[in-house]
């Protein structure tokens, strides 16, 4: 894991390989030793100098103003999230005695509210743990249950991976999003140890991690290929739950009159059988 006082220059760095001279409007002329950008190309399009760039880099200035990193984010193609994201690295933060993280848990009423929906729902957290699952969503993915961990199960459970076609595009869009979940609390101890085993048991999570993609990967519709009903395109929606920060609602639904629907709806009748 890096130490959170060079997060800020991890992050720039791993996003500069992953933009092209030609992106950035440059001519890539001559070997280029170098994935990406070069740092002096970066300062010269976000107008700072190549020698301040390299102190952000290497974590030797740590408080750059905003419109140094807004500059930063438009070379560095980021779009709203990942913006975000460095606008919070950025901030001058006061460092805090790490506490012992407190056990994640579902409201009772929350609880109740899961098993009666008509649709599949799950209560995670913001390691991606399942905290609570109702039975229509276990249907769905026996790894909807509580106790189970979302990345594992994706990276690690060739039955999960069986279940989302292109599954390791849906993966990297679930490790951005868990990026985002977790923020900047990178010496939390729970994700210290959850990426540390995923990058020695995953050589593709260890190559996603690097990239420090962040999105929450909110609206697009969601293909599963389930192995009772066929194909199902489920939307998704999260929400969050009042008095229990980072836990999320989570519930997946179909568009009204598609054959999704007609799907989802089978499953429940076999469910109920």
């Amino acid at each position: 894991m890096s130490d959170e006082r060079n997060l800020l220059g991890d992050y720039v760095r791993a996003r500069r390989e992953l933009v092209t001279p030609e992106q950035a409007g440059l001519s890539s002329v001559g070997v280029r030793r170098v994935p990406g950008l070069r740092r002096e190309e970066v300062a010269m399009l976000a107008g700072i100098s190549a020698d301040y760039y390299l102190r952000l880099e290497q974590g030797r200035d740590r408080n750059p103003s905003a419109q140094v990193l807004q500059s930063l984010a438009r070379v560095l193609r980021l779009d709203d999230d990942a913006t975000a994201y460095l606008l919070r690295l950025g901030a001058d933060r006061p460092r805090r005695r790490r506490r012992r993280p407190r056990q994640e848990t579902v409201p009772p009423g929350v609880a109740k509210l899961v098993g009666t929906l008509p649709l599949p729902a799950y209560v995670e957290g913001r390691y991606f743990d399942v905290l609570a699952a109702n039975a229509l969503a276990t249907a769905l993915s026996p790894r909807l249950a509580a106790g189970r961990n979302r990345l594992r199960d994706v990276f690690l459970d060739p039955a999960e991976q069986a279940l989302h076609p292109g599954w390791e595009d849906a993966a990297q869009g679930l490790v951005a999003g868990f990026r985002a979940s977790v923020g900047t609390d990178t010496d939390d101890p729970r994700l210290i140890e959850l990426v540390g085993e995923l990058s020695l048991a995953s050589p593709l999570f260890s190559g996603l991690w690097a990239r420090h993609d962040v999105n929450t990967c909110e609206g697009t519709p969601k293909r599963l290929d389930h192995p009772q009903v066929g194909t199902l395109w489920l939307n998704r929606e999260r929400l969050g739950v009042s008095g229990a920060p980072g836990v999320t609602l989570v519930v997946l639904h179909p568009d009204a009159g598609t054959g999704s629907a007609d799907k989802l709806a089978l499953l429940a009748s076999l469910l109920a059988a």
